[in-house]
């Protein structure tokens, strides 16, 4: 079992764009506005300056330096105690069995392998953060509910059925007409969740 310290955290699991730039060098690698091109913190884990106080575990959002997690495909230790999840991946920490996805749907790039390097065009940036179907096969040879825990940045499609509608489109109201045709989400992970 995990260790359960009262007020204290033991795991921290990251499933939001993780914006794990480690030099200036990878922002050109980094799809998005221009309030994602620069640098944060996380460059003082990866060289060693900070650490990070517990185990984090984190898969890519779609706000990523794309070329950094492409080197760690099939997941790995992004810096001390930080674990990128991969692709698509499976873990084990204390009693858990953590699951996880990275990046959102786009059925263009779907049925594609990876096939994105650097130096990256404006699409290649882009379509090097959506999901695979390889990825998807790869989670449904798993057992059904041998996970404890799964991680995606996307959503399953038809999942904001299942809270509060009506707040969601007060804060984003863009998503209406989403909602409204039933493209919200991504249909892959609603089938790989079912």
């Amino acid at each position: 079992t995990l260790p359960a310290h009262p007020g204290t955290v033991d795991l921290l699991m990251c499933c939001v764009d993780f914006e794990g730039s480690r030099n200036e060098g990878v922002l050109s690698c980094l799809a998005g506005p221009d309030k994602y091109h620069f640098l944060k913190d996380f460059w003082k884990y990866y060289n060693g300056q900070c650490a990070a106080p517990v185990l984090t575990i984190f898969i890519g959002g779609n706000h990523e330096a794309v070329n950094h997690l492409y080197e760690l495909y099939y997941g790995g230790w992004a810096a001390p105690n930080i674990y990128f999840l991969g692709y698509s991946g499976v873990v084990r920490v204390g009693d858990l069995r953590i699951g996880g996805i990275s990046g959102i749907y786009n059925a263009g790039p779907y049925r594609l392998g990876h096939h994105e390097r650097y130096p990256y065009t404006s699409s290649t940036i882009r379509t090097s953060y959506h999901i695979r179907e390889c990825e998807i096969w790869k989670l449904t040879q798993l057992a059904p509910s041998s996970l404890d825990v799964f991680l995606s940045h996307d959503w399953p499609q038809g999942i904001e059925h299942d809270g509060d509608l009506a707040d969601l489109l007060t804060r984003k109201p863009f998503f209406k007409e989403s909602v409204e045709d039933g493209t919200l989400g991504s249909p892959p992970l609603t089938t790989l969740l079912a």
